[in-house]
């Protein structure tokens, strides 16, 4: 695991506590990508499948993560949250599973970034992938916001290891 998947696996297991009861691991992290991944067994439902909720929490994960990776990266401080989401279930999960996020669309980062500069906060639209066995097994789009010092306290930074 390299550094960054390391210090966000810590950060997110010390200051997320349901990280730890899904089993979440931090298998990729970095400003363009954050793959976690989870497993069967500390997720599983009445029908043996991954609980829809635990899929859409690790998928909501993965976008929140690399929102929180992105703004560090850009030296911003904010407060960060989930505004409204929708997640697609394509077939069920039968193993352990994986939710990943990718920045596709770079003007949208830099309109938030100038935003969260300009009027103290911002909305950025994410899509994460949930994958098992590596097949696509649902699709998650959120709506993050950002506030930054003018609407309370930022996020408190990483500690250092």
């Amino acid at each position: 695991m390299d550094a960054c998947a390391a210090a966000l696996e810590r950060y997110l297991l010390s200051r997320i506590p349901v990280c730890a009861a899904l089993g979440v691991h931090v298998a990729q992290a970095g400003p363009e990508c954050v793959r976690l991944t989870a497993p069967l067994a500390t997720n599983v439902n009445h029908s043996g499948t991954v609980f829809g909720g635990s899929a859409a929490a690790v998928a909501t994960l993965a976008a929140w993560s690399l929102l929180h990776l992105r703004l560090e990266a850009a030296g911003l401080r904010a407060r960060t949250m989930i505004q409204r989401n929708a997640m697609e279930y394509e077939r069920p999960i039968v193993g352990d599973f994986e939710a990943a996020c990718h920045l596709t669309d770079g003007p949208a980062w830099e309109r938030f970034v100038a935003l969260l500069q300009r009027r103290g906060r911002a909305r950025l639209h994410l899509e994460a992938q949930l994958r098992c066995g590596g097949e696509s097994a649902g699709h998650f789009a959120g709506e993050f916001v950002a506030l930054g010092a003018a609407f309370g306290a930022p996020d408190p930074p990483e500690t250092p290891a």
